[in-house]
């Protein structure tokens, strides 16, 4: 039987490497929108546009954010786990790879990644 553990860290990974190639090609504009304050990583998992921000990088987003939810789906259906659950679990992978500065949203409250 499969411990939590090992159940969660193989979903990180899964999910780390297909929203890798998933998104690679979007890579930079993932970066230059999130550094110009345009999006902003939700606790969630998903990507969103940050208080008072134009809507420059929409499409982007929704773009990612539609790769990202499928990628979720498939892990959280492989592992019996809900979306919530996967999703929780990418943004704090995710999270911890931000640059100071980046706009990021936790429990409906937007702020700015201190470091």
């Amino acid at each position: 039987m499969k411990t939590i553990q090992s159940i969660a860290l193989r979903v990180v990974v899964t999910i780390m490497l297909l929203i890798g190639i998933a998104t690679s090609a979007f890579a930079l504009d993932l970066e230059t929108a999130r550094s110009k304050g345009l999006a902003g990583e939700v606790d969630n998992g998903l990507l969103s546009v940050p208080p008072g921000a134009p809507t420059d990088a929409q499409a982007l987003i929704v773009t990612i954010n539609n790769s990202r939810r499928a990628e979720y789906a498939k892990v959280a259906a492989q592992n019996n786990l809900s979306l919530d659950v996967v999703g929780g679990m990418m943004f704090q992978k995710i999270y911890s790879r931000l640059p100071a500065g980046t706009w990021v949203e936790v429990q409906g409250k937007w702020t700015k990644k201190a470091q």
